[in-house]
């Protein structure tokens, strides 16, 4: 006799099939297979760890009641990140705020070489290390650029960065076009280098 597959030996796919099924374990097991990576997503979105806390429950709250909408075998991964963007989104919209972010560390899971943070691409030239102050305003330079980027521009920006997705899967979560998504995250480098080489720092005064 075949033994059952355990939920932590399951794909997000059987997982969630399997909770639609009646087997609420299994649902449990998605919370926890996600818990560290969405949860980390969310708190680089938002910039504010107790909101990500609220968002990321409202997320797999989103999940629980839509569950009954899944149509089996449909990638569950970028639906799960649809689902969180959005409640971020709407998160920050009843706060009245942008996301704050972290841009000064590199991808996590680049996919291609060496990826370099936001940082290094946006200050190739500068000189050598330089002290903890002149650091942390180069990061609120950074941080407050980032914040003149328009909301479509900033999503494409920290799913590729900071979570490391493909185009891609980006473009299942936004429900856009790869090409589209290509040419956002194109056009939001760009207008954080004119941003930045527009907004001299006070060492440059």
């Amino acid at each position: 006799m075949e033994l059952p597959e355990t939920p932590t030996s399951c794909s997000d796919e059987e997982l969630l099939a399997r909770f639609c099924r009646g087997e609420a374990e299994a649902f449990g097991a998605l919370v926890r297979r996600y818990e560290r990576e969405l949860y980390g997503y969310l708190r680089r979105y938002l910039g504010d760890g107790s909101l990500a806390d609220d968002v990321f429950q409202n997320t797999f709250l989103q999940l629980y009641l839509k569950s009954g909408q899944y149509e089996a075998g449909r990638p569950v991964r970028p639906w799960l990140y649809t689902i969180a963007t959005n409640q971020a989104i709407d998160a920050l919209r009843r706060q009245g705020r942008h996301q704050a972010l972290s841009l000064d560390q590199a991808r996590e899971e680049p996919a291609d070489g060496d990826v370099r943070s936001l940082m290094e691409t946006l200050e190739s030239r500068g000189p050598g290390p330089a002290d903890a102050a002149e650091g942390q305003e180069r990061r609120d330079r950074v941080r407050a650029s980032v914040d003149r980027l328009p909301d479509f521009l900033r999503q494409v920006l920290v799913l590729a960065y900071y979570q490391g997705l493909k185009y891609r899967e980006i473009a299942d979560i936004l429900d856009i076009p790869v090409g589209t998504v290509k040419s956002r995250l194109h056009a939001a480098l760009v207008k954080l280098q004119e941003i930045w080489t527009s907004t001299p720092s006070c060492y440059e005064a």
